[in-house]
């Protein structure tokens, strides 16, 4: 069973490889390729006709040196059969005369399409790439599995092989085989393999000293030598390495590459995936492409139509116009002629008798015949039988049709790292440039930045400018890129950016207004997430007392929900001119301490960080206590003082980074606090955990702390003013 499922194995992965036993001249299986200089691999009978093409091409290039000038160059191709048999007329030819094999010894590699120099031997110096060809062979039985090699030795019907002597070139059955190879004989020692049809040599020779094998490598050639070609060869003052060396180094270097790209089969998985994507996007884009294309045409098609139906309407109607008119004044004109019309009218008017009835009459009838007079002696025709007015020009319409090309290419969107954020979601945010051609709609991707980054990137197709994304895992890593879409044109991608998301879950809370809340000093924004400290009056009749001195005191608030269990991170904003602002977490037990003790502003010595006299603090700064305050100020970030940093101020000054980020861990009793920008941590230590833990702030002095707002739904679209 086992020895069934390796083979099945070996056959999936033969059937696998086909590309690479492709040869790169005639695009089907090799038959005996030979190895080029330039290492690559082309069949036999390629190299023969890359030679003669490539002779052909300089006796063409020789004729048309000598032809008259002007005369035109042709090149007729002779076929197959009869181009195969010039090579090997040409070849043999060539090797009785040196003159003719000169010109057979440079052809173009179809691989690398560099010229190749195959030296005075020229095909005949080129090695034979058996392995290549086992392969092939092996890829063609798996090919037709289900036709057997048949034994070469058996009588009438022959049986199916089971084994191939590469001593003997024969293909035998078992009891052939037993019977052409007993035991006790020189046969017995025969190497044999599998059934196979081509058999190679057991022992690669020099193509150059035909009766010498190779043994060694030749490191600037790359090829094969042996000893002759060392010693007084081509290869003389080369640098040669023994087969055995050649073949552990070589082995080594393809185990390690082989090993190196089976590692990454997850990456290649995932950017085979991703070409997949491209290729099928590919695909709908280009039929989307040529449904607009087509749609814009028809659009121009029907413009064109209507024009035309309106142009040759228009001229319909003033031709029958003129017609008409044309038409009556003939009329009128006819009526002119003797017998008829107006004259034989008037001709039968004048017969009556009666003369009261004929002035009745001959009065109208005489005004008209002056009138009739009159335009004889001014002859002009009712309409002109022109129609200039109605000439089209269309050489500007005909030129701008003629230039109808595609619009210009979309802009690559550019990622705002500065409005762009993570917190308990992702705000992404993009723009292009206002003066570009603007998208329809773009395509925002992402993806987890793993071990082996082997994530796939997450699409959303939207209309605006900035999305908003949910469900994003706590602190990891992801990458963000977006492109432009304008019907079927597409932009680049944009620069690929990176945000981290928080240590842990985002802890919600708001500043509470009544728990030690100083309103003559605090002043407490309508949403309670900002909070500005100002001295106020009390502060300056204070200062009045200059003989006693006054000393500022802090002023703390504290968040209005407090944490009991598990791990949270909150960030917030501090105002850069804050003079001295204090930021961490403290037990309920000790802020009732903080804010119950009456304070003593007027006492140098009075400190509100641990409750007592600031002389006793440096004491006791290795204990762990149930609170922890970190101080910022003038820009800076001072990291408080325990054993294991230095007491250096150096080491404990850090600059104010535009978000400060906190991380309690309840359960192990840890605090950490962030740079909340790049979720770098910046600081952390042991905390005592007990009752119930609240975010503490305290101002003194000038000084803002605002609460970073949690993202939600509603931040579709970024306003465009910030």
């Amino acid at each position: 069973m086992e020895t069934k499922l390796q083979a099945e194995n070996s056959t999936v992965t033969i059937k696998n490889i086909e590309r690479e036993l492709i040869c790169p001249s005639c695009k089907e299986l090799f038959i005996h390729p030979l190895i080029l200089p330039c290492q690559h691999s082309v069949c036999h009978k390629c190299v023969k006709e890359l030679l003669f093409l490539c002779h052909e091409d300089s006796f063409t290039d020789a004729c048309s040196d000598t032809s008259a000038p002007g005369s035109p160059r042709i090149k007729v191709f002779s076929p197959s059969a009869e181009r195969y048999e010039r090579i090997d007329r040409l070849i043999r030819s060539g090797s009785k005369r040196n003159s003719l094999n000169s010109k057979f010894t440079t052809l173009l590699c179809p691989g690398c399409r560099h010229d190749i120099e195959l030296g005075e031997r020229g095909i005949n110096g080129l090695f034979r790439n058996f392995t290549l060809e086992t392969i092939v062979e092996r890829y063609r039985q798996a090919a037709r599995a289900a036709t057997a090699i048949l034994c070469d030795l058996c009588k009438p019907p022959p049986q199916e092989s089971t084994k191939s002597c590469m001593d003997c070139n024969a293909n035998y059955c078992n009891e052939c085989f037993k019977i052409h190879h007993p035991w006790g004989t020189s046969k017995a020692q025969h190497e044999y393999v599998g059934p196979t049809t081509p058999f190679r040599p057991k022992i690669l020779m020099c193509p150059e000293h035909e009766m010498e094998r190779v043994n060694m490598y030749c490191e600037l050639c790359k090829r094969l030598v042996c000893h002759l070609c060392k010693l007084g060869g081509t290869h003389a003052n080369h640098k040669v390495t023994t087969m055995s060396t050649a073949y552990k180094t070589l082995k080594e270097k393809l185990s390690r590459g082989i090993g190196y790209l089976i590692s990454k089969e997850s990456e290649v998985k995932n950017q085979i995936s991703e070409l997949e994507h491209l290729i099928k996007r590919t695909e709908c884009n280009g039929d989307k492409a040529e449904e607009e294309a087509s749609s814009n045409f028809e659009k121009l098609f029907n413009v064109l139509e209507e024009r035309k139906a309106a142009v040759l309407k228009t001229i319909s109607n003033t031709k029958a116009m003129k017609l008409e008119k044309l038409q009556n004044q003939k009329e009128e004109y006819q009526g002119l002629l003797e017998n008829s019309g107006l004259v034989g009218y008037a001709q039968e008017v004048l017969k009556e008798t009666d003369q009261s009835c004929f002035v009745q009459t001959a009065k109208i009838l005489h005004v008209r015949i002056q009138k009739a007079a009159e335009s004889l002696k001014s002859f002009r025709p009712a309409a002109l039988s022109s129609f200039e007015e109605f000439a089209l020009d269309v050489s500007k319409e005909e030129e701008i049709l003629g230039n109808v090309t595609f619009s210009k290419a979309l802009d690559v969107p550019e990622i705002n790292e500065e409005r762009s954020r993570i917190y308990n979601k992702a705000l992404i945010c993009w723009q292009q440039r206002a003066d570009t051609l603007a998208a329809d709609t773009f395509v925002l991707e992402y993806r987890k930045l793993g071990k082996d980054d082997d994530f796939a990137w997450k699409e959303i197709e939207l209309s605006g400018t900035s999305q908003v994304i949910s469900g994003l895992e706590i602190n990891s890593a992801y990458t963000f890129r977006v492109r432009g879409f304008r019907g079927s044109a597409c932009s680049p991608y944009s620069k690929v950016v990176t945000f981290r998301t928080p240590p842990a879950p985002v802890f919600s809370f708001l500043f509470d207004d009544k728990c030690g809340y100083n309103k003559e000093h605090l002043v407490l924004n309508n949403k309670r997430d900002s909070v500005e400290s100002m001295a106020g009056f009390p502060l300056l009749l204070g200062a009045e007392r200059i003989q006693m001195g006054c000393y500022m005191c802090l002023d703390y608030i504290i968040g209005d929900t407090g944490i009991t269990k598990g791990k949270y991170f909150w960030a917030f904003h501090v105002e850069p001119y804050s003079y001295l602002v204090k930021v961490g977490v403290a037990s309920d037990t000790k802020l009732q301490e903080w804010l119950q003790n009456p304070r003593n502003t007027s006492s140098p010595r009075y400190d509100q960080d641990s409750g007592h006299d600031s002389g006793s603090e440096d004491a006791s700064f290795d204990t762990s206590q149930p609170f922890i305050l970190a101080t910022i100020g003038m820009r800076k970030f001072f990291i408080p003082k325990t054993s294991n940093i230095a007491s250096d101020l150096s080491n404990r000054v850090l600059s104010m980074t535009s978000h400060i980020g906190i991380c309690l861990d309840y359960d192990k009793g840890s605090i950490e606090f962030y740079d909340a920008d790049s979720m770098k941590c910046l600081y952390e230590r042991q905390i005592e955990c007990c009752g119930t833990m609240y975010p503490a702030f305290a101002l003194m002095g000038g000084g803002g702390i605002h609460l970073e707002e949690p993202l939600s739904l509603e931040h579709v679209e970024y306003p465009e003013d910030i």
